[in-house]
């Protein structure tokens, strides 16, 4: 099946995450409340679904008219970041990828994944890896993941960590410091530190 979204650079994911923010009246606010701007904002219905992930190996989708997101029912009630990130990703595949979406129409969790399925190779991981990025950006924004990594990093100097010699250890108590003050994972951490440049500087 031939169905190519967009092409957005890095850059222009981050500016779609900023516009997103700013819309929702949410920007420079740490952790983001994407729960909120996904009810209340965008007006979607979450939906728990018990062995969504067992079944189907996706922790959530977004429904063909754009009006639910079904998520993982073990997700929702044991994994506060992986919930999260579901949701901004889900929100991403809207806010970028919703035409595209509409023209597809998949109506169940059987017809997505036959979309899912049918798409070529490079189309799959181009939709997939702007919904990503975009939920990276949108959970940890630029400026605040700045300020948050110099705290963190001198958190880790007093601790006795040498991070300026890319320790592992140093990394993951760096990013394991910053994913609690944004509410994600510390490998979400590590991606935008990555993708920013901030471990090298």
């Amino acid at each position: 099946m031939a169905i190519r979204g967009p092409r957005l650079s890095y850059e222009d994911l981050r500016e779609a995450a900023d516009r997103f923010l700013a819309e929702h009246g949410v920007a420079g606010q740490v952790p983001v409340p994407i729960e909120e701007i996904v009810e209340f904002g965008l007006g979607i219905n979450i939906i728990p679904l018990p062995g969504l992930h067992v079944s189907h190996e996706i922790d959530g989708f977004l429904s063909a008219d754009m009006t639910e997101i079904s998520v993982d029912l073990h997700v929702f009630e044991s994994f506060p970041t992986r919930y999260r990130f579901t949701l901004a990703h889900e929100a991403g595949h809207l806010v970028l990828h919703g035409e595209v979406l509409k023209a597809a129409a998949p109506a169940s969790i059987a017809d997505w994944r036959k979309f899912v399925r049918e798409l070529a190779q490079p189309d799959r991981e181009w939709l997939e890896w702007q919904a990503y990025a975009f939920a990276g950006l949108v959970l940890v924004p630029r400026d605040s993941l700045a300020r948050a990594y110099r705290a963190a990093k001198q958190a880790a100097d007093e601790a006795g960590f040498d991070l300026d010699r890319n320790l592992e250890v140093a990394r993951q108590y760096v990013a394991t410091s910053i994913g609690k003050v944004f509410a994600v994972s510390a490998v979400v951490v590590e991606k935008r530190l990555g993708y920013d440049g901030i471990w090298e500087r």
